[in-house]
């Protein structure tokens, strides 16, 4: 049985989260702000039919906003990332066969489910359905023989009307597929960025049957193997295949800039162990362990009339670790040697490097192992309190407690509450 892939994406994921709380919000242009309200990171088609592009900073759309009554939201990760884990759990019902690709998108193995329904298309209304009903969520269903395919139907299907939503490219005739193609620029092909579509066209591949057209072994000679398997792809061949687990991460980074400059150590301190917390949360989550963290602070690049101080240090650990005292004291003891007095910081953060899997790890010979017992339970006990109650309800001294000002936390200025997954913020029917 030749395989038939689905890529079921979020309309305008964050906006979409917003609007399933606050359905007022409904045909309102509207934005989701980047860390401390800086970007749009989000718009919704109102918005984007305005003009405004990714990434616009929010002060250049003051104008804009008052004249159109634009709304601005700040990010709200909590809640986005629990609406994402209920999506995938309504799409796990349809298919064990399943890849989370990212926070709003889902590869979905089909066509050994297919014989539940009438055609690929009836699969798509339902699982479009499904996920509307479940979570108040818009989505789009891309249907096609390889995921490179299933992308481009995923496309189709939120640009043109006329799908309603649900597209399978391999529904189609040989010429309205060709004709959809010759109307879609090659940068849409999945994997295709903004530089090498400029190479693209530079030879006169301007859409994506251009690219089909193009010789496989010829487009590997000039970008690489990656790009001969998006061509064999794109005519139908597939060659990527779903991760249906997702490989442990070689790298953890944990950083965010600050709402306001700082200057004090006490407060880089505060940061940098907030940082190694969820760092070291990331790192038990896939079951690792690191050898050597990094820590890093730097002031602001684009005030250029400040002073400026950029350091990092690399604190190599006497055996690998997860526990994240062991890593705040680490990183703590870092932050001490690269800290300089009299600069105004805007960031700081840790990266876990030298990862290695926790079952197969090397052992210490002088471990004590009644202590590794303790540690093991301990950050158990600390993840499964901040699960069932919330992130950093437990967490070192170091991070700061509830009662000390933090002002180096990211600006949320209009953050909606965390309608899912706290209970004094549960939506209140009037």
């Amino acid at each position: 049985m030749n395989p038939l892939f689905a890529l079921v994406d979020v309309n305008n994921f964050y906006v979409s989260c917003e609007r399933v709380f606050q359905p007022k919000l409904e045909e309102v242009p509207m934005v989701v702000l980047s860390n401390n309200d800086g970007c749009a990171v989000a718009r919704s088609a109102e918005v984007k039919a305005l003009g405004v592009k990714m990434g616009t900073p929010w002060f250049q759309m003051q104008d804009l906003a008052r004249k159109h009554g634009i709304q601005a939201y700040s990010s709200n990760y909590t809640l986005y990332g629990d609406m994402s884990s209920r999506v995938v759990q309504v799409l796990k019902a349809f298919t064990p066969n399943l890849e989370v690709y990212s926070i709003d998108e889902s590869f979905l193995q089909i066509e050994t489910v297919l014989k539940q329904y009438q055609d690929t298309i009836e699969l798509g209304k339902k699982i479009k359905q499904q996920v509307k009903d479940t979570t108040g969520l818009p989505v789009c269903v891309g249907i096609g023989a390889s995921k490179t395919l299933a992308k481009l139907a995923n496309h189709l299907a939120k640009k043109h009307k006329q799908f309603a939503g649900v597209c399978d490219v391999n529904a189609m005739t040989k010429p309205e597929l060709y004709q959809w193609m010759s109307e879609t620029q090659v940068g849409e092909v999945w994997g295709i960025g903004r530089q090498i579509a400029k190479k693209l066209k530079a030879q006169n591949i301007h859409s994506v049957f251009d690219l089909l057209q193009a010789s496989p072994q010829g487009m590997r000679q000039q970008f690489g193997v990656v790009m001969e398997r998006l061509c064999y792809e794109l005519r139908g061949t597939s060659c990527l295949e779903l991760e249906e687990v997702a490989p442990a991460k070689q790298q953890i980074i944990a950083s965010r800039s600050f709402g306001k400059l700082v200057t004090s150590q006490a407060e880089l301190a505060q940061s940098v162990a907030t940082h190694v917390a969820r760092a070291a949360e990331k790192l038990r989550a896939q079951n690792s362990t690191t050898g050597a963290l990094i820590v890093f602070i730097q002031t602001n690049p684009f005030k250029q009339y400040e002073p400026q101080y950029h350091q990092s240090i690399t604190i190599p650990l006497p055996d690998p670790s997860d526990n994240t005292l062991t890593l705040t004291n680490a990183a703590l003891a870092g932050l001490k040697q690269i800290y300089k007095p009299n600069f105004r910081y805007k960031k700081a953060g840790v990266i876990l490097n030298l990862i290695s899997d926790k079952p197969t790890m090397q052992q210490s010979l002088f471990e004590d192992v009644e202590t590794k017992g303790k540690s093991v339970h301990l950050m158990k006990a600390m993840d499964s309190i901040n699960t069932r109650f919330g992130n950093a309800v437990l967490r070192s001294a170091a991070a700061g407690t509830n009662s000390t000002k933090q002002e180096w936390q990211m600006r949320a200025g209009n953050k909606s509450p965390n309608y899912t997954t706290q209970w004094d913020e549960l939506p209140v029917a009037r």
